[in-house]
């Protein structure tokens, strides 16, 4: 019987307290983001420009390791360029109705997330891309010889998409992200730092020697 791998632990869903614990000790702009150097200023120079022209991000593409911030850079993508962030994530994407529904409720410039993108399932994928290159989405009406195909303008919008497992994308879906960012492990110093600021936040005295214990044992995300 075949194992799938990344489902042998599976994390409890976060309540709606832990959900707000946890976004209270996001960084809020890509200024206050410690760490991902090359990542900062790449998204620094898109958003700069895509704000200059008033036009919607290219689609972005995070990509590394649990624990690294994809979902932060996300929530902060959508704060710095002054639009709304809608969330989701690719297994709970079952059917292409799903992704519609999103899709058109979408304002103009807003940002999609979708996490664990490379489990999107292929039916749903297929619509994404007319979605992503053109803003228009195909969709079936009726059934059997009276079904027909319609086009829906969508606004323009930003796909951002996250994933551990980048070589698990079909090709024509990377193809698709004009800005790909690879996110590394942080520094013992980097963590150190994230560390002072969220016990700052939480009102938790911790000294310096605490907080480089905490950053050494958290292997680097």
């Amino acid at each position: 019987m075949a194992i799938e791998t990344d489902r042998l632990i599976t994390a409890r869903p976060a309540t709606g307290e832990e959900q707000q614990f946890e976004r209270s000790l996001r960084p809020p702009t890509l200024a206050e983001y410690v760490g991902q150097e090359k990542v900062r200023s790449q998204l620094e120079i898109f958003i700069a420009a895509a704000r200059a022209r008033a036009e919607a991000l290219d689609h972005v593409l995070l990509f590394g390791p649990p624990g690294l911030g994809k979902t932060t850079l996300a929530h902060i993508i959508a704060r710095e360029l002054g639009v709304n962030l809608r969330q989701t994530s690719g297994p709970v994407l079952e059917r292409p109705g799903d992704l519609a529904a999103l899709l058109t409720n979408l304002e103009p410039r807003d940002v999609l997330f979708i996490d664990e993108i490379h489990r999107l399932s292929p039916v749903v994928e297929e619509i994404l891309y007319p979605a992503l290159e053109d803003f228009q989405l195909d969709i079936m009406i009726g059934e059997g010889p009276a079904a027909r195909s319609i086009k829906l303008d969508l606004p323009p919008f930003t796909l951002a998409g996250a994933t551990t497992r980048a070589g698990m994308l079909t090709n024509p879906l990377r193809d698709r992200f004009g800005i790909v960012a690879r996110l590394e492990f942080y520094s013992q110093d980097e963590l150190t730092t994230i560390v002072r600021r969220s016990a700052g936040l939480l009102k938790v005295a911790l000294d310096e020697q605490g907080a480089r214990e905490i950053a050494c044992r958290s292997r680097g995300t």
